[in-house]
């Protein structure tokens, strides 16, 4: 009975807390004048309200850069509140890494300055920005009230930018979707790089390429490697100073194209790869068995074709 009442109690707080909808952000100091807000390492609902993700912010010297805005129009709204109690300066522009929309959904809160993006990323919000929000909205609830798809007004390309009085160097890639854009903060050292990086948690693949993913790790890491660098701020999980998350992603890529091409050369189906446990190594990882489901589902009929193939 104690038992049943302790459930029932830290379900009523969820819905609680779910009924307020404030997300609660914190900016996380990473280096000077540099700050995150680290979501949580679950899958979206109606508790957490799509706060799984990391957003972040940089105060140069003429404005603030925003990279990522977050999961709805409230995340955006309120992030925005909570980069105000760090700094009166206005937001110069907003970068968006890529088109998931974890890491889109709160342009709308930022209508009103420069939104950039790669060009790929601009096309893929415009083209698929609705559908993500609809599915966002089965997931997470009454969060989504008000949010509707805000897509980046400026392309943003690879090379040097000044923004603000700050330099960042972009560099354009590809791998967890068609276009991923990791940005450098020269000045500080920090790494933003978007969802080529997990920390603590499985990462997805629905729009993967995996081969291509595992040499942005590559580049990724030796970036690490260089002098000036100082933290790498993943998409989602825990800020490092190292390139541990990078390995952590690359080990979950490895293995899952290694289990997928075994399988399929097997003769094994869908249903068999299912059914096979998680490694020690990934077992405990957060939602380490959802994300395997569903890159199972996403990439197994290639690793079928392939296998068919001789390749």
């Amino acid at each position: 009975m104690k038992r049943l009442f302790a459930s029932l109690l830290l379900l009523a707080c969820g819905q609680l807390a779910a009924q307020d909808f404030d997300y609660r952000l914190s900016a996380t100091p990473v280096a000077r004048d540099v700050y995150a807000f680290i979501g949580k390492t679950e899958d979206f609902d109606t508790v957490n309200g799509g706060n799984i993700v990391n957003t972040a912010f940089i105060v140069a010297p003429q404005g603030v850069i925003v990279i990522d805005s977050g999961p709805s129009l409230r995340y955006g709204q309120q992030m925005r509140q909570a980069i105000g109690r760090v700094t009166d300066k206005p937001v110069a522009l907003v970068i968006n890494t890529h088109h998931h929309p974890d890491h889109f959904l709160g342009n709308q809160a930022y209508a009103d300055v420069p939104i950039g993006a790669l060009a790929d990323t601009r096309q893929g919000i415009t083209s698929d920005g609705n559908a993500f929000a609809e599915n966002l909205f089965r997931m997470s609830g009454d969060w989504m009230k008000g949010t509707e798809v805000q897509a980046p007004t400026r392309t943003l390309q690879a090379g040097e930018l000044e923004v603000a009085g700050r330099k960042l160097h972009l560099i354009a890639l590809d791998g967890h979707t068609g276009a991923d854009l990791v940005v450098l903060d020269v000045a500080s050292g920090v790494l933003f790089a978007g969802d080529l990086a997990f920390n603590g948690r499985a990462p997805t693949t629905p729009h993967a390429d995996v081969a291509h993913w595992l040499a942005a790790l590559d580049r990724l890491e030796a970036l690490t490697r260089d002098s000036g660098f100082t933290a790498l701020v993943p998409g989602h999980g825990a800020v490092t100073r190292d390139a541990a998350p990078l390995r952590q992603t690359r080990a979950w890529l490895n293995w899952l194209t290694q289990t997928l091409r075994d399988a399929a050369r097997d003769g094994l189906d869908m249903n068999d790869l299912l059914a096979r446990p998680l490694p020690p190594q990934f077992a405990e990882l957060p939602v380490a068995a959802s994300e395997y489901r569903r890159s199972v589902g996403h990439l197994f009929p290639a690793a079928e074709q392939a296998a068919l193939e001789g390749k």
